[in-house]
């Protein structure tokens, strides 16, 4: 669960962070980053798609500068997830909707 978020700081299960991370049902991986810093591209999305999440929750930061290319939406679409792109605030309210109920990844950009 997230308990909180602030630019450049997020607090899952008690732990805080301090870079972009992925939540997987599992583990949080605080190491991800983006081949193109502020585009989320298919290569960066790989090991999500290993994971087998029926959604993936995208926080496009706290002003919502990264984007999601369109060739990215295209392959969570061809493999049946669901996709939700907000900015992060938004975005860790539904990823904490939503995992109560479904398999859920959530690749969080925490600033800008």
């Amino acid at each position: 669960m997230i308990h909180s978020y602030e630019f450049g700081e997020i607090i899952i299960n008690g732990t805080s962070y301090t870079s972009d991370v992925i939540i997987y049902p599992d583990r949080v991986d605080d190491k991800w980053w983006r081949k193109e810093g502020h585009k989320l591209a298919v290569e960066d999305v790989k090991e999500i798609m290993s994971a087998k999440p029926e959604v993936v929750v995208v926080g496009t930061g706290y002003s919502g500068f990264l984007e999601v290319l369109s060739r990215t939406k295209h392959v969570f679409e061809a493999a049946g997830i669901q996709l939700v792109v907000a900015n992060t605030r938004k975005a860790c309210q539904k990823y904490n909707e939503l995992s109560k109920n479904k398999r859920v990844v959530a690749a969080l950009h925490l600033t800008c």
